[in-house]
């Protein structure tokens, strides 16, 4: 999901926290280009074998290659910085709130069940999926796990993107996920764009699949403390789940803005 983007860069450090695994270990050197890539493959494949990792996870990670196009485009993120009424002009907001409105109506029976089970209205549910996807649409062509492996490797921020590694590894193991599954730049997945770690926590079946990647994002608002009736422009209740799912502030204030357009609401939003 876009909420990996922006995660706040943080220096290497040598030990790393594996939620899920209950277990600190020692990391694989990281590095800053693709030579050691494939010495770094070796160390942590041993780690991982030692943490339960099965074979044919370990076996994917093998195949992976380092992924220069992920590292570009980790480097150069520019549109955070844009000012609000900028960030919605790149992303097409007309585009998504007039389609957004559509598909709010063409779809009512799916949103409905959504907001009973969850309490997230449609508007940011459907301005979420156009801004991730283009409601589907362009759901990337990188290899996940070779986009993730490299950003473990790379010393930027391995320690977050190590925690993703071995959620991704054990999706694989349980077939959840392949070595070969296709995803955006980050590593993430289906029509919303998770990352690994999230879906576990937050996911309910194929999320290449519209239904299943609305609930899980309702499901992972809601987990984030969502609560039914509760406003979600800034400032209000809900806000702060929308601050979960992504950390730029242009983001945030776009999917409220646009959510409130496709519920129906005025449009007014802080800027």
């Amino acid at each position: 999901m876009a909420m990996c983007k922006e995660v706040v860069s943080a220096a290497f450090i040598a030990f790393a926290v594996l939620p899920g695994l209950g277990i600190k270990a020692d990391a694989a050197q990281c590095g800053n280009g693709s030579g050691g890539f494939e010495t770094w493959k070796q160390e942590f494949a041993a780690e991982a074998r030692g943490k339960g990792i099965g074979a044919s996870a370990i076996a994917a990670l093998m195949q992976t290659n380092y992924a220069s196009a992920t590292i570009a485009a980790d480097r150069s993120q520019r549109s955070f910085g844009l000012s609000l009424d900028q960030f919605l002009a790149k992303r097409g907001a007309t585009t998504i709130v007039a389609r957004g409105r559509s598909l709010r109506q063409s779809q009512g029976a799916l949103f409905a069940s959504i907001q009973q089970r969850y309490g997230v209205p449609p508007g940011p549910l459907i301005a979420i999926w156009g801004m991730e996807t283009g409601f589907g649409s362009q759901r990337g062509n990188q290899n996940m796990l070779s986009s993730i492996a490299t950003l473990a490797y790379d010393c930027r921020r391995p320690e977050f993107f190590t925690e993703q590694l071995y959620a991704a590894l054990k999706l694989i193991d349980r077939g959840v996920l392949s070595g070969s599954t296709r995803g955006s730049m980050h590593g993430e997945v289906g029509q919303t764009q998770f990352m690994p770690k999230n879906i576990l926590a937050y996911g309910t079946g194929n999320l290449d699949v519209a239904a299943n990647a609305l609930n899980s994002t309702a499901n992972f608002l809601k987990a984030h403390g969502w609560r039914a009736g509760a406003g979600y422009q800034p400032g209000e209740a809900n806000f702060a789940a929308i601050e979960a799912w992504n950390a730029a502030g242009v983001y945030q204030k776009a999917i409220a803005l646009m959510g409130r357009q496709i519920d129906g609401g005025d449009g007014a939003a802080e800027r």
